[in-house]
This record gives structure tokens, sequence and C-alpha cells, in this order.
């Protein structure tokens, strides 16, 4: 096989161009053959495999920088890279980061995992370049998908101003651009690329300007000319006006005429955009029919496309998705708002029953919230369904156009805390931090997927500011309650009580800290259990007669320690004149962490039951 033969960007620089197929479709199958064992991004991989092959058969990584935008696709980059015999450990306990990683590989030039960043890394690593007085590429590839983040465009526009030497690959994968006017414009972007076009390009133009009294103005209009051509032949107008030259759009599967033109264009200056059309699932037709059900998938059988059928109470997503449809039939100021992610944030049944009432705003967050402060300005009662990572991107607005304004806006955070195989980019472990000293917020998380649905519910009413915060993956089975109840801001609720320490735990621990007390009791250990519910405002008065009572504390949160739940704990008591009870926080140390499933991270953190009895029992012991 030829792929057994690439362990870099130079072995496949040996390889014939007629080769380049063949190595494609090996890639390919052996993409298919990994990801259905350990689960992943395949969708998306299997798309970009023919335009990586081309990126390193004609730039020379490192010293050409190829930026990966979001990850999802740098797949066949990392196989292509010297990981391909350790590929099989991608996302896994002590394995391959799911996305490119500087400390992994000279080859991720850029670390990434959240979108829309890779034309302002490009651009900034175009610079240095240039400062450096070096002839270095750099070369941002970005989905269509994260060109709807704004700072994409922040980073085209000031790109258009610096006239540097950067280069971004288009991958578009959705758009629908009639075949014709796609292969004359891909002949065009061929032939406009060459090095004969391109010095009687310059010939011309300099022999225009040295014509007496009209060259500048025959040469500006010959600019025009060819730039309405060109906006009129390809869907480049809006690139050009920002100040790049515009190319395609290509075939993302054509090998040949990817490697033609990326050889063409190592030697242009300035700003360069190639729109690649490539689709989703290439050579996997269930991938190919259902894109969105393959962008990130578990281990499947690739025969049926289907993967191991689990057993499994619903999970938060999904009672959230329900609820919400609930308060929606009985309310219509209810509203949904997404940020690209209907599927994934358990939105997709409001869509179809509410299209009216449901706002998909691309990967937008900054601009989500701040719609969502616009509707409940006038009246409406948006809930902003966005992952608990992605919220960070929108730290301003929820302070400046929510929080400041007192607006009712519930914020739910879905995969709050760890959330396993995407690793550091995706762990949602710091919001009770980052929300917490907002003014005018409530902050909440629930025990179980019962009190999710009351809590939402409770937020949606408020009237107020509202942040809910929910884990990633399957609840515990509990009897959901029919009918919604709102429950009573800043009250906890008490689950065990106990006189010689007490566990307060928030949200995901809470379970846990009662299976702990449980260990406790049978070494003679009496500890009570609060379920905060509230991390604000806080249930002082509950928190400070078990204080009072233990005189020995256990917080457990799964977010950083720093600013998180058990700060604010230790802020209360404090404030409180109970300086001396003695308080053990438990929760995520002053380190990202790396990925690895659920159960394994927080075993290793010791906020499992496990660890959260034996830090309790060692803490008497202290």
């Amino acid at each position: 096989m030829l792929l057994e033969t690439i362990n870099s960007p130079a072995d496949l620089k040996k390889l014939k161009p007629e080769q380049l197929p063949v190595l494609a479709e090996e890639a390919r199958r052996f993409l298919l053959e990994t990801v259905s064992t350990t689960g992943g991004h395949l969708g998306s991989n299997l798309g970009t495999v023919e335009l990586t092959i081309a990126l390193h058969y004609c730039f020379n990584s490192p010293s050409d920088k190829i930026i990966w935008d979001v990850g999802h696709q740098a797949y066949t980059h990392k196989i292509l890279t010297g990981r391909r015999e350790s590929f099989s450990t991608q996302r896994q306990y002590k394995g391959l980061s799911g996305f490119p990683k500087r400390s992994e590989s000279e080859h991720d030039a850029f670390g990434v995992g959240h979108s829309s960043t890779s034309i302002s890394a490009g651009l900034g690593m175009a610079a240095a370049a240039d400062l450096a007085g070096t002839k270095n590429h750099a070369i941002a590839v970005i989905g269509d998908g994260s060109l709807t983040g704004g700072m994409a465009f922040e980073a085209l526009n000031q790109a258009g101003h610096l006239k540097k030497n950067l280069i971004v690959i288009l991958n578009d994968n959705e758009m629908s651009i009639s075949k014709n006017v796609g292969a004359f414009s891909s002949f065009i972007s061929r032939k406009m690329t060459g090095r004969y076009f391109r010095d009687l390009k310059k010939e011309m133009q300099g022999l225009l300007r040295n014509i007496p009294a009209f060259g500048s103005d025959i040469l500006h209009f010959a600019r025009r000319a060819e730039n309405s051509l060109k906006g009129f032949l390809t869907p480049g107008s809006l690139f050009e006006a920002l100040g790049f030259d515009y190319l395609g759009p290509l075939d993302g599967h054509d090998l040949g005429q990817l490697v033609e033109v990326f050889t063409n264009i190592n030697e242009l200056d300035g700003p360069l955009l190639v729109h690649v059309m490539t689709t989703k699932g290439k050579g996997y037709k269930p991938a190919e029919d259902t894109p969105h059900k393959y962008h990130g998938v578990g281990a499947f059988d690739i025969a049926t496309g289907k993967g191991a059928a689990k057993a499994a109470p619903k999970s938060y997503t999904e009672v959230f998705g329900e609820t919400i449809v609930q308060l929606a039939e009985q309310d219509p100021r209810v509203v949904a708002i997404t940020a690209a992610m209907p599927d994934g944030t358990g939105l997709n049944t409001f869509a179809e029953r509410f299209p009216k009432r449901f706002f998909d705003v691309g990967i937008a967050e900054q601009h989500g919230m701040t719609f969502a402060a616009g509707l409940a300005a006038d009246g409406f009662r948006p809930v902003a369904a966005i992952y608990s990572t992605f919220v960070q991107r929108a730290y301003d607005q929820v302070f400046h156009d929510i929080c400041l304004q007192k607006l009712p806006v519930t914020i739910a955070m879905d995969r709050g805390g760890l959330v396993g195989d995407d690793g550091p980019t995706h762990h949602g472990v710091f919001d009770l931090s980052y929300l917490r000293h907002l003014p005018a917020i409530t902050l909440m998380a629930p025990k179980d997927e019962n009190e999710l649905r009351h809590m939402l519910k409770t937020a949606v009413y408020a009237g107020t500011p509202m942040a809910l915060r929910y884990p990633r993956g399957a609840g515990y089975g509990v009897e959901l309650d029919s009918e919604l109840r709102t429950l009573e801001i800043g009250r906890g609720e008490l689950l065990a009580e106990g006189g010689d320490l007490c566990i307060i735990a928030i949200g995901s621990t809470v379970q846990p800290a009662l299976q702990a007390a449980e260990t406790l009791k049978g070494k003679g250990i009496s500890a009570g259990v609060i379920n905060a519910r509230f991390v604000k405002p806080l249930d002082s008065e509950l928190i400070i007669t078990a204080a009072r009572t233990a005189g020995r504390i256990v917080t457990v949160e799964e977010n950083a320690l720093q600013g998180g739940f058990g700060s604010a704990v230790l802020e209360l008591l404090f404030d409180s004149g109970l300086q001396d009870v003695k308080v053990k926080r438990l929760g995520i140390p002053d380190r990202y962490i790396e990925q690895g499933s659920q159960a394994q991270l927080r075993k290793d953190l010791g906020i499992d039951a496990e660890g959260i009895a034996a830090a309790a029992e060692a803490f008497l012991k202290s």
C-alpha cells in the first residue's frame, strides 16, 4: 500500500502525480476503518482527503504553515505527518488529540478546536514571515460553516488591508453552484495562475502605465472590466471587495486540478482565496446521504452505518429539548436560539414544531446573545442553547447586552463540565467562574434530568438573566415529573444529614456526593450532603447552618476551582464570620484537562464517588 510508505510530507512528494488518486482512496479507506472503531469526526474528514494530499504535495510543511479551522477535517493531515501508526489512539485517553495541537507535531502549525480562528492565525503568521524576511507560506483552511463566524470576516478585512501573502482555502461543502459555471471558473482560475498569464499581465500593466495621458485611465478601465467579468462568472465578488484575489470554485476531489492550481499559487503575492468544492462523507454513501449524522460518530458498523445499540437513559440534551417544546406549547413568547447546533443542543424538534420561533444564527455566538437580548427587550422569552465552551466566545455580550440591562434571557449551557473525547478545547469547566461574578445573573445546575426540567421553567419565567448548565451524556433514568414547577431561586436542598462534615455539591457532582456519603457511613463517618442547586445566589442559610453544625465543609464541582462554586462558598463563610470553619474544595485544578472518557477523567481528578469519599476521609484525619 502507498499509504504505508508515507510517514512525512517528504515521503508524499516522492510519489508521481498519477499515484495520488490511489493514495487518496487508501487514505479514505483507512479513515473509515479507523473511525468506525474509535469514533470521531467522519464526514468532514472523508471530504478533505484530496485537498489535504494536494496541500502537502505542493507546499512545504512545517516551514509553510497550514492552519486547519476547527480541526474537524484534519485527520488526513495527521495521517500524512507521521501519526498513521498511532492514529487509532486519536481522541482516546492519553492518545492523539482529535484536533491539531502544537505540542503533538511540528506540522500542527496552530492549535484549534473552536471555529473561525484560522484566518486570524494565518494572517499573524503571514505578518511574522514578512517581518522576519522569510518566504514561508501561511495557508488557512476554513469551512463554509466557520465562515459564518464574525471573527473570520474581521480577519478577511484586515488581510485585505495589510496585503500580506496569505492563502485562504475555502472548503465549501454546502453551497450549490451550477456545474458549467464551476467548470468554467476552475478553468479560468488554473490559467490565470499560470506563469505565462501572470507575466503577460504585468507586462501589459507596465506598458499601459507608460502611455502618455491615457495609460492610467485605460489600465483602470481594464481592471474594472476584469473584475466585472470575474464577478459575473464566479461567486468571488465579496472576497474581491475585501481585497483578495479569488480563484475557483475548484473540484475538491480532482487531484490533478488541485495540484496544478496549488503549484501555480506558490509564486503569487498578496492575499488570495481559493474556493474549493468538496462533498461531506465522500466515498461512504451513508455519510454522503445524511452528512449531519456522520459529523461526529461513535463506533459503528461500516456495512450498515449503524452504531452499537445502547440501552441508556435519555440524555440531558434530549430532556432539555423535550422540555422547551413543552414550555413553547404553553407560551408563544418562548423562542429558541442556537449557534449552528440544532441537533447537538436538542432543538431539532423545536425547530420542526415552531419554525418561526426558532433561530439558528450560525457560528456567531456573540451575535446570538445580543440577538436574544433584542428579543427579550421586546417581550419575548428567548432561550439560547449553546455549549458551555462556546458561551465563552460571547462573554462581553452576556455582560453588556443581557446582564447590564437585566433582560430575561435564558442561557442554556449544554456540555457543562467534562465532555470527554474532544478534550481541552471543549471541556466546559469555566462557566461557573466567568459568569457568577456578573451582577444581575442567576446561575444554577441540576442534580439530575428531572431537576433540569424544573430549572428550565424557573429560568424562563424569572424575568431576569438566567444561566443554566448541565452535563454531556445520559441522565440517571430518574422519573420525570409530568408537571413543571418553578423552583425558589437561591434555595438548595438538604439530601442527607451528618455531624462529622457536610459535602456541598453542585450539578453533576451531587449524585457522586451521595454515593460518597454512603461509603463514609460504612466507615463510621457521618457526612451530610447538600444539593446547592444555585451557584448564585447561594442558599446562605442552609450552608451556614451546615458549617456551624459540622465544622468541616467539602465542596465538589465539575468546574475550575479558581473563582468557582467552592470559592463562592468560601467567600460566604468568610463574610459571615465563619473563618474557623475548615473547607476542602474538590474540582478542576489550575490546568487544562486532556481527552478521555468522562468517567476516567472524573476518577483522575478525584471528583467521582470514590475520590470524594477518599478526600473527605483524609480531610477528617488531617
